[in-house]
């Protein structure tokens, strides 16, 4: 039942619990910020494996659906993996915004005012504005409109009332995160057409619907399994490194050439040997690749020799960017770093890694945590981490920090 303990209907998703949950997505905005992780790294992945396949014909094109609520759009961690989504160009993320303007506190006029739509396009999403949850042409029209436009990641607002057609819990935050109660489920179903007396009782033609999912499946999957053979037979080198990277194993030799240093030799910072080694390994990893919160310099995150990540059109004196780029530039968004990493190791195959000072996993907790939970290997780097740090203040003195993270379970 649903939250209850032990239920495959925990009061959040779980990953790892319940069959086909992808993410554990408790504290609102981790999945929206999540996916934008998961639609970089499907470009990555696009890169290492297929990158001179036209736009839509590899295999390995796919797009990353999120449904966020009204409680997503209120959460900063939203706010700055969406702008770097759209920094970022992604045109395989669609986001779907349920617009009930209902959250536990009832109305959400008493907390947001602003024109979510209209901050989106500032952010340089694609937007498109849908009336009705149950208008399935409508969505289906906007679904196809987003896919067309693969320069920027698409968000379509759609306007829904919550707990429709409850008479008398629907668009109130009572029916927000809690069961509708025997009576108004009774109440429901005379509305809808059904037997208020009979439980699960679900039309023939509804289950022949559900059950052809399968056939639908099997069939898309039988069209998609042709192009993967064909690809692998035209890149037997790729096909090798995409399986070993889904045998999660290393290659032979990959540190063979790493800097050594003599012990009771000239002081290294362990920031400046991370650096080194960093770039000793990564021409033998292609599948892993990072960067800092505005930090690269003084994390020594960079990966040398290679771009940066990104549209062409974002390049600047200092990075040269490209689609399919190694370095990553988070900006100064901690949080969404943290989500975003998540993200890029759920939907794998690549390794992703994260910088900033230590002091700053303050702002990267909530998805730290979250990757705790999940078991899942995520890579933070975090330099600066002695409290004999002066220059800046004691607010970059990282007193209590470790404490807090060894706190944290897994």
């Amino acid at each position: 039942a649903l939250r209850t303990f032990k239920s495959k209907t925990p009061g959040h998703p779980e990953f790892r619990h319940t069959d086909g949950v992808e993410i554990t997505t408790g504290p609102l905005g981790q999945g929206l910020a999540s996916a934008v992780g998961m639609a970089m790294a499907a470009r990555y992945e696009r890169g290492l494996f297929d990158p001179e396949a036209a736009p839509g014909t590899s295999p390995f094109d796919h797009f990353i659906y999120v449904i966020a609520s009204d409680g997503d759009m209120e959460e900063g961690v939203t706010s700055e993996a969406s702008s770097l989504a759209g920094t970022q160009q992604l045109g395989n993320l669609i986001v779907f915004y349920d617009k009930n303007h209902i959250s536990i506190e009832h109305d959400t006029d008493i907390a947001l005012s602003e024109d979510v739509a209209a901050r989106y396009r500032a952010y340089g999403w694609h937007v498109q504005e849908v009336e009705g949850g149950e208008n399935v042409v409508g969505i289906e029209e906007a679904i196809a409109a987003a896919k067309a436009v693969t320069d920027k990641p698409s968000f379509i607002s759609v306007r829904t009332i919550i707990g429709y057609p409850a008479p008398n819990k629907m668009n109130t935050g009572g029916v927000h995160g809690s069961a509708l109660g025997d009576d108004e489920v009774a109440a429901t179903k005379k509305i809808l057409g059904f037997d208020p007396d009979k439980t699960f009782e679900v039309s023939d033609e509804v289950i022949e619907h559900t059950r052809g999912l399968r056939a639908r499946g099997k069939e898309a999957h039988d069209k998609w399994q042709p192009e993967f053979d064909a690809w692998a037979e035209r890149e037997p080198e790729r096909k090798k490194l995409l399986d070993r990277l889904l045998a999660q194993e290393l290659p032979e030799g990959w540190d063979a050439d790493l800097t050594y240093w003599e012990p009771g030799s000239k002081a290294v910072a362990t920031r400046a040997a991370f650096g080194q080694v960093l770039n000793d390994v990564a021409p033998k990893l292609p599948e892993l690749w990072g960067g800092s919160a505005d930090l690269a310099g003084s994390n020594n995150t960079t990966i040398k020799g290679v771009k940066s990540f990104g549209p062409p059109s974002i390049s600047t004196e200092d990075f040269t960017a490209d689609w399919y780029g190694r370095v990553l530039h988070f900006g100064i968004r901690e949080h969404a770093m943290g989500s975003i990493l998540s993200g890029i190791v759920l939907h794998g195959p690549t390794r992703a890694f994260g910088g900033t000072f230590l002091q700053f996993s303050d702002y990267m907790r909530p998805a730290v945590r979250l990757a705790s939970l999940m078991d899942i290997d995520t890579i933070y780097i975090w330099t600066h981490d002695s409290v004999g740090l002066g220059e800046d203040g004691p607010t970059h003195q990282p007193i209590e920090h470790l404490a807090a993270l060894r706190a944290i379970p897994n």
